[in-house]
C-alpha cells in the first residue's frame, strides 16, 4: 500500500498544521469537546439544492456545523435515498460515521469493518455500481499521499475508473470543496473535468450556504472567512460509454 502523509501521528501533525493552518490545530479539540453543548443550540438552517430544501447537518464528528460536511452529507444523502444500497459504491469513508450504512466502502488508506482498501485504479468488481459517491476525496488524490506525478491528471485518471463502475446509466457524484487543492481548481476553470452536469454552492454566513456561478464559487479562498471550505462543486457524471 502506498504511503500517506499522515500514516504517522507527527506525520498527521504536520500535514494537519500544512494544510488548515496552525489556529486549527488548537480549534479542533475545543470545537469537539464542546460539540455536545454547542449542536443542540443550533438553529436549524436549510439549504437550496438543485431546487430541493435540504436541512444543514449538524454532527460531533468531524464538526460539521463548522464546515462543508453540513451541505455534503445531506445532498449525498439525497441522492442514496433513490438508489438500493446493494448498487452503490462510496469512494472514500465518510458516511459511515454517521450512522450505520450498508453500501460498498471503498477507501485507499483508512481501515475498518466492511472498508475495501484498494486505489480505486486497481479496484476490480464483479456488478457494476447505479450510483456511485465520494465526499471531499477526490481532492488529496496525488495532492496528500507521496506519490509521483501531477495530481490533476491523477485525479482525471480517478474519475474515469470510476465511470468504468458504472451501470449504463449509473451516475457518479463527487463533493469537491473549492480552494484545497489548486490542480483541481484550475481543472475546474478550465472545464478539464467534464462532467455531466455541475453545482455550485458558497457559504455567505457561519450557517448559511446558497448556490452560486462557478465564477463567484471560484472566487471563493479556503479557509476565509470561513474555516475550512466556503464553497463546493457537486458534480455529475454518466457511466463511461466504452
Amino acid at each position: 500500500m502506498s504511503s500517506h502523509l499522515y500514516n504517522s501521528r507527527l506525520g498527521k501533525v504536520v500535514w494537519f498544521v500544512r494544510r488548515f493552518g496552525l489556529s486549527e490545530l488548537f480549534l479542533k479539540p475545543l470545537r469537539c469537546i464542546f460539540a455536545p453543548l454547542v449542536i443542540p443550540r443550533l438553529p436549524k438552517c436549510k439549504f437550496n439544492f438543485n431546487g430541493r430544501m435540504l436541512s444543514l447537518f449538524y454532527h460531533a464528528y468531524n464538526m460539521t456545523w463548522v464546515n462543508e460536511r453540513a451541505v455534503e452529507i445531506p445532498i449525498i444523502r439525497d441522492y442514496l435515498n433513490h438508489c438500493e444500497p446493494e448498487h452503490v459504491l462510496e469512494i472514500g469513508n465518510v458516511l459511515s460515521h454517521y450512522g450505520s450504512v450498508s453500501h460498498t466502502i471503498l477507501d485507499k488508506f483508512e481501515r475498518g469493518q466492511g472498508i475495501i482498501n484498494e486505489d480505486i485504479l486497481d479496484f476490480v468488481s464483479a456488478d457494476k455500481f447505479k450510483l456511485i459517491v465520494s465526499i471531499s476525496t477526490f481532492e488529496h488524490i496525488g495532492f496528500d499521499d507521496e506519490v509521483d506525478g501531477e495530481s490533476g491528471v491523477k485525479i482525471l485518471h480517478a474519475i474515469d475508473a470510476s465511470r468504468n463502475l458504472l451501470t449504463e446509466n449509473g451516475r457518479l457524484v463527487l463533493t469537491l470543496p473549492i480552494g484545497y487543492n489548486p490542480s483541481l481548481d484550475h481543472m475546474i476553470m478550465d472545464n478539464q473535468i467534464d462532467c455531466t452536469r455541475s453545482f455550485f454552492i458558497c457559504r455567505k454566513g457561519k450557517l448559511q450556504w446558497e448556490a452560486t456561478s462557478s465564477d463567484q464559487a471560484m472566487e471563493c479562498r479556503y479557509g476565509s472567512p470561513f474555516p475550512y471550505a466556503n464553497a463546493i462543486l457537486v458534480a455529475e457524471f454518466l457511466g463511461s460509454s466504452e
